[in-house]
């Protein structure tokens, strides 16, 4: 199996390497094609207006001056155009995916590309800061990563659909086990600015994210990580409202 990896937080993230590992186990033709530098939030992101470069780190390592989506798309569109990859995976983030979340995350539209490119993805991400300010066990997803990769794999899943798999900011021997969850949904804003005087005049901004725990549903992936489970989330590109469009057109 050759397996295509990428992620938002650039080539050279502590969680890429663990992915890098955790891709180890699974298969020994292991190609990386990951933005040069952070490039979280960037979404599905596409470099249109500017030249992206192409850097050869190591070997079967490159880097881009782009993002996610760039990464992916050079890599299937050069790197390994004769025979492209069995699986991509994207991350593993420096931090949770989940919730709203997903419309932006750079992590989420890596495994995207690969999927709308015909290919198999899995986006992973890793919960921060429950434990603590500084909480990050990577440890906790390097430890559990390839069995639940080769879970999802031996199940199958359709062509138009990725995984979102998120892993709970507990110790490896603390995770509860792994439920299959829908997309939740906060219940207060996560945005927020952070205003300042410039010392020429005027004004200028830092844009924050974050703030308290909401209180989500069961089933949904808030729910999952916040009580110490591994949250896989089967996720599509049709945001389409169903049920307001069938109101729409019956009026």
């Amino acid at each position: 199996m050759q397996i295509l990896l990428t992620n938002d937080d650039g080539v050279r993230a502590t969680g890429l390497q663990v992915l890098r590992r955790i891709a180890a186990e699974l298969s020994d033709d292991v190609w990386v094609c990951a933005p040069d530098t952070e490039q979280s939030a960037a979404s599905r992101g596409v470099s249109l207006h500017n030249p992206v470069r192409l850097r050869h780190l190591d070997d079967r390592v490159y880097s881009v001056t782009g993002t996610p989506t760039d990464s992916v798309i050079v890599a299937m569109r050069d790197l390994l155009d004769d025979h492209p990859p069995d699986l991509v995976l994207s991350g593993i983030n420096r931090g949770q995916n989940l919730a709203e979340d997903v419309t932006f995350s750079g992590t989420v539209a890596g495994a995207l590309q690969g999927m709308q490119m015909g290919v198999p993805a899995i986006a992973l991400s890793l919960a921060r800061g429950f434990q603590g300010a500084t909480s990050l066990p990577w440890e906790t997803a390097e430890a559990h990563g390839a069995n639940v990769i080769r879970t999802l794999l031996d199940q199958g899943w359709p062509k138009r659909v990725i995984f979102n798999v998120n892993f709970p900011d507990v110790a490896p021997d603390a995770v509860r086990g792994v439920q299959f969850t829908r997309q939740g949904h906060r219940d207060f804003q996560m945005s927020h600015i952070d205003k300042r005087d410039h010392p020429r005049g005027g004004d200028y901004y830092w844009l924050t994210y974050g703030a308290k725990k909401s209180n989500p549903d069961a089933g949904t992936d808030l729910r999952a990580i916040y009580d110490g489970y591994i949250s896989v989330t089967p996720l599509h590109t049709d945001l389409t409202h169903e049920a307001t469009l069938a109101r729409l057109q019956e009026s």
